[in-house]
């Protein structure tokens, strides 16, 4: 089950729906098992045509300089809502090859439960997080917002959603409320009702085999990952919001942080042009955080992912460095570093240690974080580098 995106077909006709994503209907109000009702600013509520709107938009390449790339480009329902297998994402064609930036795609599924968007958390919602990629010069590459509102200003059928959804037409539209019907239809793409959800929340027993009752036991107890991938006692968001040093990337760099660091308080940065430098420069990429708050603790930090469908979205963490999800509990075990006894980078979150796990163990937490992924990407649930 999940929120849906429009029952069925009926919108489609309506402004030409380009890529309906077949999932099944649901009522908006009602979450699936294991999450909490979906969060709705009261200046953007939800409307079917406003949704249907929004899928338009998300999936449109004409957004792109070069009419190659949509929001869907990177966020593909048959990739778990991800770009996978990519480590980081591809953006319009230059020259003779794609534009490449330095971060993987997080995933679109529940990302309307994060507090912040992008994995420094530049942005503070899915409304702000949308006006980004389209001028971003290795995304899809747009000298500026006008040409998306040369298009929905003239498009027939872009002409008369926004009539029908906002009640304004011509220069009225602007790209508040372009976001806003990406942002709703975003907020329709919540998924949960895995095995786990059935195991714990819905009374399930048979639901994960003896192998995930394991796994999850030591989630939650000696791997300790349930610090920071929380589980409630009515739901489980499988993030705890917050931003941690994990050790990945920036243990690369940490000769060069002092000068990286300095460097990038005396700019001054704007918030756009931080988007612009952190998918532009890897070395700034792995400042993390510290890019956007300049404070010391948040160097190399970046949001703890939600691990619902983490199975499906191959390769991890905001690099995409780490190829499968045994890899990444290895990296935990290690206490944060790829491999055992490489030096523990300066900027570590507290509480990250060695964790003592048998390969038995590790083996067992990886079968419980397979339980996690949702009927609607079960057929995608054993892709290359899962296991």
């Amino acid at each position: 089950m999940r929120i849906s995106v429009v029952t069925g077909l009926a919108l489609a006709g309506l402004i030409g729906v380009v890529g309906v994503v077949a999932f099944a209907a649901s009522e908006p109000s009602v979450p699936p098992l294991g999450l909490p009702p979906v969060p709705i600013p009261e200046d953007n509520p939800q409307t079917p045509e406003k949704i249907a709107l929004g899928e338009k938009l998300f999936n449109d390449k004409r957004f792109s300089s070069t009419g190659e790339v949509s929001c869907a480009t990177c966020h593909d329902p048959k990739k778990g809502l991800t770009d996978s297998p990519l480590k980081v994402s591809e953006g319009i064609t230059k020259g003779d090859r794609k534009a490449t930036g330095t971060r993987n795609a997080p995933t679109v599924a529940n990302a309307v439960y994060f507090t912040h968007q992008f994995w420094d958390g530049r942005s503070p919602s899915l409304e702000d997080q949308a006006l980004h990629p389209p001028v971003n010069p290795v995304e899809m590459g747009l000298p500026s917002h006008q040409p998306i509102l040369d298009i929905v200003r003239t498009d027939p059928d872009y002409v008369k959603a926004f009539t029908k959804v906002f009640g304004k037409s011509g220069e009225q539209v602007t790209m508040a409320e372009v976001t806003k019907a990406i942002a709703a239809f975003e907020r329709t793409q919540v998924f949960a009702n895995s095995a786990f959800d059935r195991y714990f929340y819905g009374g399930e027993s048979a639901a994960l085999t003896d192998q995930q009752k394991r796994g999850l036991v030591l989630f939650r107890n000696q791997g300790r990952c349930v610090a920071c991938h929380r589980i409630e006692q009515t739901q489980a968001l499988f993030t705890d919001n917050r931003f941690h040093n994990i050790g990945v990337g920036i243990n690369r760099i940490q000769d060069d942080v002092p000068e990286l660091a300095g460097e990038f308080m005396k700019s001054k940065a704007t918030l756009a042009e931080v988007d612009i430098k952190v998918l532009g420069d890897a070395r700034t990429s792995e400042l993390g955080r510290f890019a956007i708050t300049k404070g010391f603790n948040d160097l190399g930090s970046f949001k703890t992912p939600t691990l619902r469908n983490v199975a499906v979205t191959a390769p991890y963490m905001h690099d995409g460095s780490v190829a499968t999800l045994r890899d990444a509990v290895v990296h935990y075990n290690n206490g944060g570093v790829t491999n055992e006894g490489d030096p523990v980078n300066d900027f570590l979150s507290g509480g990250i240690r060695p964790l003592k796990l048998t390969d038995d163990q590790i083996e067992d937490l990886v079968a419980f974080m397979e339980a996690l992924t949702s009927p609607e990407f079960a057929s995608q649930a054993a892709p290359a580098g899962a296991k």
